[in-house]
């Protein structure tokens, strides 16, 4: 997956590179500068659409039992820093998100639940989005390539978006318990304790149709709250299109970059994505670019605090003992990947985002409640 992440992104830089340089360094860094106030205007709605998300977050969980709002907001501002500025798959900063959930004494099955529903709420609503940009583009420009090419997207999306849904559900549970207890023998089953327990969790987070339902309005309001981002860009260029116009361009312009989700920051196919879409509202090609350069400007101006946000709550989390359980499970699922042949090595992701290793080891608690997930995800 490294060496996947790392030719994805020298590809995608070239490509960068490439446009940029066909389309003229000098023009581009015209418009950039044209766009003035609006740069900083578009970094502050980033803040407030990532804040946004954050409160969709916090609204999967169960009143009374779950972390505070201020949690789960700056949290979501660690996920989205990593996801966006480190090679991480766009996933890495949601499972140490849910990690880091745990030492603000949210019980280990609950932040990772909390996460996957968070993902799936958030991926259904991009969806929605991104077809709505699409029946939108349509009417604007009729059929034509684009449309075929995000439609067979779509299409693709659909399953794919199914079977993670299934996947966390009683089906999904029964699969991946079978998988691994083929494995499994002795000891190593004190690590499947935390597969069920993190099913429960699933089980009581989906049933709570209200609040699942209050997550998937808040996220679907947040995309469309992002296409102000484009709409400000663009206009403060003097380029004057319609706030439905930025949201067909933001709509289909996320999609790609979710598609994208190998390359880190999406580079080139942001680029790429928004200069097509702009060329069917007769934005040119360096105006594209600057606004592309003007969301990366908002990546940086929010990716780097939430990064420093991030180092800071690991040192303080360094200063605290470990949790229960930690050794027990990383000891049961190293016994299940020696069983399949494979090297026991150290605790996933601990040399790649320097995890602080356990103090001590434990007994896996009853209720698996801080450290089972850390080790598993």
């Amino acid at each position: 997956m490294k060496r996947l992440t790392t030719l994805a992104s020298i590809v995608g830089l070239g490509t960068a590179l490439a446009l940029f340089l066909s389309s003229g360094v000098s023009d581009v860094t015209a418009a950039v500068v044209s766009a003035g106030w609006g740069t900083l205007a578009v970094v502050v709605a980033r803040f407030l659409a990532v804040a946004w998300a954050g409160l969709g977050w916090h609204a999967v969980f169960p009143r009374g039992a779950g972390p505070t709002l201020r949690d789960c907001i700056s949290l979501r501002f660690v996920r989205e820093g990593i996801n966006t500025l480190l090679p991480v798959a766009q996933v890495g900063g949601d499972l140490i998100g849910a990690r880091l959930l745990t030492r603000r004494g949210t019980p280990g099955g609950m932040a990772g639940a909390s996460m996957f529903v968070d993902l799936m709420t958030q991926a259904v609503t991009q969806l929605v989005f991104t077809v709505a940009g699409l029946l939108l583009l349509i009417q604007i420009t009729g059929d034509g390539p684009l449309v075929r090419t995000v439609g067979g997207g779509v299409l693709v999306a659909i399953p794919a978006l199914a079977a993670f849904y299934v996947i966390q559900r009683r089906s999904g549970h029964r699969l991946i318990e079978a998988a691994l207890s083929r494995f499994a023998a002795g000891r190593e089953w004190r690590a499947l304790g935390a597969i069920d327990v993190l099913y429960e969790n699933l089980r009581r987070l989906y049933g709570n149709r209200a609040r699942v339902g209050a997550a998937l309005l808040i996220h679907l309001i947040g995309w469309v709250v992002g296409t102000v981002e484009v709409w400000i860009a663009l206009n403060a260029m003097g380029y004057s299109i319609s706030f439905i116009d930025a949201l067909v361009i933001e709509s289909l312009a996320q999609a790609v970059r979710g598609a994208a989700f190998v390359v880190p920051g999406a580079i080139g196919a942001q680029e790429g994505g928004l200069i097509a879409l702009g060329a069917l509202f007769g934005i040119p090609a360096e105006a594209a670019l600057a606004l592309s350069l003007v969301k990366r400007v908002a990546d940086l101006g929010v990716g780097l605090p939430s990064l420093a946000l991030w180092n800071w709550m690991e040192r303080k989390a360094a200063l605290a003992p470990e949790a229960d359980g930690a050794t027990a499970v990383r000891d049961g699922l190293g016994a299940i990947r020696a069983r399949l042949g494979r090297r026991l090595g150290p605790a996933p992701l601990a040399s790649a985002y320097g995890f602080p290793a356990p103090r001590s080891p434990a007994a896996l608690s009853s209720d698996n409640e801080a450290g089972a997930l850390k080790k598993c995800a």
